[in-house]
């Protein structure tokens, strides 16, 4: 994310915006952003999570887990488009705090839990809605444990990675019970869009 950034769009429906640049065309969601945050809505493997997200139809009983959450910026934009509330988890205590406070200044801070450490210390499930922008290596790694953590006909926002990765990835969770909706590759990175079955 550069340093300088004011506001630019993402998507059909989203504005990122600095804290010091408040103002957002009528016709976006504003999504406030601290300046520096990488995970802030200028890397490919974001914007691809943003633009998914635009599809997906939340409700105010969807709950999100937003696994390696980094700034929040997912869990703050599907809580904008109507999900219910959001449980952000990463191991980088750095984050975690960051998340903290991009919720804060978002106005979403109370739908939202944080949770600092790994996944099999995280007991919480029953999940419609996965966010997850890391890399394919440990897309792979928590592929069962993930699911796990869904409900059946819960929708998987995957990404970060690697195109020589988007097979391995893609397969480990068809063989889970997941069925690809989109697969998208862009310059370096892909996203893929799933359902639970």
């Amino acid at each position: 994310m550069r340093d300088d950034y004011s506001t630019f769009p993402v998507g059909e429906r989203f504005q990122i915006l600095a804290p010091d640049h408040p103002t957002t065309p009528q016709d976006r969601i504003p999504l406030i952003m601290e300046r520096g945050a990488f995970g802030s809505g200028e890397h490919e493997t974001t914007r691809s999570c943003l633009e998914f997200l635009e599809q997906v139809a939340l409700t105010g009983a969807t709950r999100i887990l937003d696994f390696g959450s980094g700034t929040g910026i997912l869990s703050i934009a599907a809580l904008k488009l109507g999900a219910a509330e959001s449980w952000c988890v990463d191991i980088d205590e750095k984050a975690i705090r960051n998340s903290r406070n991009n919720c804060r200044i978002n106005g979403v801070a109370p739908y939202v839990h944080h949770f600092c450490g790994p996944l099999d210390r995280f007991d919480e499930s029953g999940f419609d809605l996965l966010l997850a922008n890391i890399y394919g290596d440990l897309l792979l790694a928590y592929a069962e444990p993930l699911v796990a953590k869904l409900r059946p006909r819960s929708t998987l926002i995957l990404s970060g990675i690697l195109w020589e990765d988007n097979y391995d990835v893609r397969r480990a969770y068809q063989d889970l019970g997941c069925q690809v909706i989109r697969n998208r590759f862009m310059e370096d990175y892909s996203s893929v869009l799933m359902k639970k079955g």
